[in-house]
C-alpha cells in the first residue's frame, strides 16, 4: 500500500475553479423521496390484490386454489410490467429522489420477481383447468394457448420475458457487452405490449367498471410517460442545445475525456455528480444511449465526460471526430450535494468511478478528502487535477496503491488515511467489487449507513 501527493497541473482548459464555478441553474422544484416510491408501489399492489379479493367470493378445492393463485399471480405480474417500466422510464422525480443507481437495483430486483410471478402464473392456471377439465397438464396448456382468446400474443410475451429475464441473469450478463444487453433488453416492451390484450380479454378479475378503467390508465400513461421522457423530450433537447463534440483528450491507458459544447448549456440544471446518456451521431453509435458521468462541474460553454474502454461502444467514442453531433438524455442521478448533511466527506473511488467525484471534488462544501483507489499508478486519473483543486480549497488527496494482499483491510487502510472517519459522509463510486467491499468496511469501520452514499459504476 502507498500513498503520494499528485504533481502539479499541466496546462490546459479546466472548468471554473471551486467558489467561483457555475451553477447551471436552479434546485430542482421536485424529487420523490425513495420510501415514498416504494409506498406508492406497495399501494398499488394492495390495490392489485383487492381486485381479486373482490370478484373472488369463495376458493373450492385443489382446482380453486390452484387457479386462483394463477389469477392473483397474472394480475400482479401485470402490475408489475407497467411498474418497471416506469423505473427506467427517467421520469425527473424519480431520478433526482432515489436515484439511477437504486431505481436500477429495484429494476433488477423486480425484474427477477416478475419471471418468477410469470411462471408461477402459467403452471398453475394449467394445472388448475387441467385439474377442472380432467385432461393431463400438457394437452390443457395446448387447448389454453390455441382455444382461449388472445393466449397466442399472451405465449409469444412470455416467452421474450422469460428470453430478457435470462440474457439479464448475473452470469449471462457478464458475456454480453452493454451494446448487446441494451438492445435484447428492450424486447421488454413487445412482451409486455403482447401480454396486455391477453389481460383484458380474460382478465374476469378486472371486471367491467373502476379495475378495468385503472388497468387501462396505468398501461397507456405508462406508455405516454415513455414516449414522452424516452424519445419525445429528448429530440426537443437535441434540437435546443445542439451538443458536438468540441474535444478528445487522452487521460491514461484506454481512457479519455470527453468535451461536448453546445448552446443554452446552463438551462439543462446539471450538477456535479449526475450523468448523462449519451447517443453519438456516429456510424455504429446512433442506436444506443450509454450512460457517462461528467467528470468536471457543468459550465454553461461546455460538458465534459471521461470514457473508459470497457466495450465496442466506448472504445469507438475515443475516436470520434470533433463537430460529431451528440443526443443527450439527462442530467440524471441522485449522487450529488443535495446528499449532503454533514461538513467532513470522504470521497472514495476506484477505476473510470472516480469520474462523478472528481466534479464532486470541485464543488461540495466542507472539509474535503479523496481517496483514489488502483492496483498501479499508471492506473489512476486526473492526478494532476486534483491536486490542484486540493491546493485551492485546502482539501486532501490520497492515493491507495497495490492488490488486494498489499492494502490489506480497506476499513483499516481509510482510518489510517481518514482521522475520523466515522464522523465523515461518504460518497463512494466505483465497479461493483470495490462498492461491496467499501461499504461492508465503512460500516465495521463504524461509518453509519445513512451516511455512505454510493453509485455502481458497472455495466
Amino acid at each position: 500500500m502507498t500513498t503520494a501527493a499528485a504533481p502539479q497541473s499541466r496546462p490546459g482548459p479546466r472548468p471554473a475553479p471551486a467558489g467561483r464555478g457555475h451553477r447551471a441553474g436552479p434546485r430542482p422544484p421536485f424529487a420523490l423521496d425513495p420510501a415514498v416510491a416504494l409506498a406508492l408501489i406497495a399501494v398499488g399492489a394492495v390495490g392489485v390484490l383487492a381486485l381479486w379479493w373482490a370478484s373472488t367470493p369463495a376458493v373450492v378445492g385443489a382446482a380453486g386454489w390452484l387457479t386462483g393463485a394463477g389469477r392473483i399471480t397474472g394480475l400482479l405480474a401485470g402490475y408489475a410490467a407497467p411498474v418497471l417500466l416506469l423505473l427506467m422510464a427517467r421520469l425527473p422525480p424519480l431520478e433526482r429522489g432515489v436515484g439511477a443507481d437504486r431505481l436500477a437495483r429495484w429494476h433488477a430486483f423486480g425484474g427477477r420477481w416478475l419471471v418468477a410471478a410469470v411462471s408461477v402464473h402459467v403452471l398453475t392456471v394449467v394445472w388448475g383447468y387441467a385439474l377442472t377439465d380432467g385432461r393431463g397438464p400438457v394437452g390443457e396448456g395446448v387447448e389454453v394457448v390455441l382455444h382461449y382468446p388472445e393466449m397466442i400474443k399472451a405465449t409469444l410475451g412470455t416467452l421474450l420475458l422469460l428470453g430478457t429475464g435470462a440474457v439479464s441473469a448475473r452470469a449471462a450478463r457478464r458475456r454480453l457487452s452493454y451494446e448487446t444487453w441494451y438492445y435484447l433488453h428492450l424486447a421488454t416492451y413487445l412482451a409486455v405490449a403482447l401480454a396486455f390484450s391477453h389481460q383484458l380479454a380474460t382478465g374476469a378479475d378486472l371486471g367491467g367498471g373502476p379495475g378495468r378503467a385503472a388497468w387501462y390508465a396505468l398501461y397507456f400513461g405508462t406508455a405516454a410517460l415513455l414516449g414522452w421522457y424516452r424519445l419525445a423530450r429528448p429530440w426537443l433537447l437535441d434540437r435546443r442545445h445542439r451538443l458536438r463534440v468540441a474535444e478528445i483528450r487522452p487521460e491514461g491507458p484506454g481512457v479519455v475525456s470527453l468535451f461536448l459544447t453546445g448552446r443554452r448549456l446552463d438551462e439543462l440544471r446539471a450538477e456535479s455528480g449526475q450523468f448523462f446518456r449519451l447517443q453519438f451521431q456516429a456510424p455504429g453509435l446512433r442506436w444506443a444511449a450509454n450512460p457517462y458521468s461528467l467528470s468536471a462541474p457543468p459550465h454553461p460553454r461546455f460538458l465534459r465526460f471521461t470514457v473508459k474502454d470497457l466495450g465496442g461502444h466506448s472504445a469507438a467514442v475515443a475516436v470520434l471526430r470533433p463537430g460529431t453531433p451528440v443526443r443527450a438524455e439527462g442530467p440524471y442521478g441522485a449522487f450529488t450535494g443535495r446528499r449532503l448533511r454533514r461538513r467532513r466527506v470522504l470521497l472514495l473511488g476506484a477505476g473510470v468511478g472516480i469520474t462523478p467525484l472528481r466534479a464532486l471534488f470541485e464543488t461540495l462544501p466542507g472539509e474535503l478528502t479523496l481517496v483514489q483507489r488502483a492496483r498501479r499508478p499508471e492506473d489512476l486519473l486526473f492526478r494532476a487535477e486534483l491536486a490542484e483543486v486540493a491546493r485551492r480549497r485546502g482539501a486532501v488527496v490520497h492515493e491507495l496503491l497495490g492488490a488486494r494482499a498489499e492494502v490489506g483491510d480497506l476499513g483499516a487502510a481509510l482510518t489510517r488515511l481518514v482521522p475520523g472517519l466515522p464522523e465523515h459522509e461518504v460518497y463512494l463510486c466505483g465497479p461493483e467489487a470495490l462498492t461491496g467491499e467499501a461499504v461492508r468496511a465503512l460500516r465495521a469501520a463504524g461509518a453509519r449507513p445513512g451516511r455512505i452514499h454510493h453509485e455502481s459504476f458497472s455495466l
